[in-house]
């Protein structure tokens, strides 16, 4: 793959990384099996057909675009280096307070920040010995880091916990096979620093 065709992959990961995390802002409020608009509640969307308490197990809808905003942060570091990972993650603190609903601002702005500095120490110095496996290992730092402060920041409870681990885990594990193909047609040196 030619520098500007890794150059072009990696801006295309960057706008996709981007475009999550509105994203995930607006279907916390918007989509979901259950909402009620104003009540201080996230839509909640079924992440798991049970759960200990009987019924479904449940996680707020941003969930699905958190763990797609994890993968994808590790490739924008794969194709544009370090730095450019570091910007992005920043960038993406800033929109995430920009877009987040009034009373999720600090707690969007926060967990996004930190559980994507966690993604990037891990994803760091595992990323040479294999993509797949580096990828794996720091989006579930990442996940539930923003989970645990997400969580506790925005409703002041962990009572979502566990499905939103579950939810964004199903969403890093449905990018792997993606991840695979892409170490796959890269072949060896194809990591910037």
């Amino acid at each position: 793959m030619s520098l500007n065709a890794r150059k072009a992959e990696g801006l295309a990961y960057f706008l996709a990384f981007m475009a999550c995390i509105p994203l995930a802002n607006w279907m916390i409020g918007h989509v979901g099996v259950s909402c009620v608009p104003g009540s201080g509640v996230p839509c909640l969307l079924p992440v798991l057909p049970w759960s200990p308490q009987g019924g479904p197990l449940m996680a707020p809808s941003g969930v699905l675009m958190i763990g797609i905003a994890l993968v994808l942060r590790d490739l924008v570091q794969r194709r544009l280096g370090r730095v450019a990972a570091l910007l992005a993650i920043v960038a993406g603190a800033v929109l995430s307070g920009a877009v987040a609903p009034p009373q999720l601002v600090l707690a969007s702005t926060t967990a996004f920040f930190l559980s994507e500095l966690a993604d990037f120490a891990v994803y760091t110095p595992l990323q040479k010995r294999g993509l797949v496996i580096a990828v794996l290992a720091s989006s579930v730092v990442g996940l539930i880091a923003d989970s645990l402060l997400f969580l506790y920041l925005a409703f002041g409870s962990l009572e979502f916990l566990e499905g939103q681990i579950v939810g964004k885990t199903w969403m890093v594990l449905l990018a792997l096979p993606i991840v695979q193909w892409i170490r796959t047609r890269e072949g060896v040196g194809a990591v910037a620093d």
